[in-house]
């Protein structure tokens, strides 16, 4: 159908093509929209997403690596000792609390491991031996061994197993379960304590088949302790 001329000579517009115009736009627009909700869910997919143990893992093994730390000798109550366990890239830290700690080891039982990934949002933290400060607010003094988060202020008990004495983790972080060897003072990491290490399953596991499986998700087993540092 041929189109009209209006009165200034111009052409008008035939209904047919005014709807066929509207119908165009209705779906780009409703495409438009399908997508975005799309692109949204796959998101929320990705972020709700947790991993079967072992899922992507390196790693096949279903029981804790042993590993030696360090030696009783050698330890300082003033610098904590850093090292892996029980994937290479999981960072523990090792201290000498200098009093009788809940799963302690050594002579005095006095010797703890603990993850050092902050059960809040993941953040490294700083391990504190008593009177010293984090390095983002040295107006703070710890009175007992503890770590401090500097991401957002979190504080954990070392001499009660980790528990939370300030800021907002959820949970005590996981503590590692030593060995002493008092033959030769040879310290060694046999296992991971519940909860889940953050971010190696769901938040808060503690079953300890669970623990163990979730915790060697998604990286390689250590083979040596990987000792990369001393921080005090």
């Amino acid at each position: 159908m041929e189109s009209k001329s209006g009165p200034d000579g111009e052409k008008e517009k035939l209904p047919e093509q005014g709807h066929s115009k509207r119908n165009f736009l209705k779906l780009v627009l409703t495409l438009g929209g399908l997508a975005t909700v799309a692109s949204f869910a796959s998101m929320f997919r990705i972020l709700a997403f947790v991993p079967s143990p072992n899922e992507g893992s390196t790693n096949v093994a279903l029981s804790w690596p042993v590993i030696k730390i360090a030696n009783v000798s050698t330890l300082d109550p003033t610098k904590p000792l850093s090292f892996n366990y029980p994937l290479v890239d999981t960072p523990c830290v090792l201290l000498k609390v200098g009093q009788k700690a809940d799963n302690g080891v050594g002579p005095d039982s006095d010797i703890v491991a603990f993850s050092d990934v902050c059960q809040h949002l993941g953040c490294f933290y700083s391990a504190l031996p008593t009177g010293s400060s984090p390095p983002c607010n040295q107006s703070f003094k710890s009175v007992a061994p503890q770590g401090y988060c500097c991401c957002h202020g979190g504080q954990y008990d070392f001499v009660h197993g980790g528990k939370v004495i300030g800021g907002p983790p959820p949970r005590p972080v996981p503590q590692v379960t030593l060995k002493y060897d008092s033959s030769t003072g040879d310290i060694s990491a046999i296992g991971m304590g519940p909860p889940t290490i953050f971010g190696h399953g769901p938040p808060g596991t503690s079953d300890p088949t669970s623990v163990l499986q979730y915790d060697l998700t998604g990286g390689t087993v250590v083979t040596d302790a990987t000792v990369f540092s001393s921080s005090g």
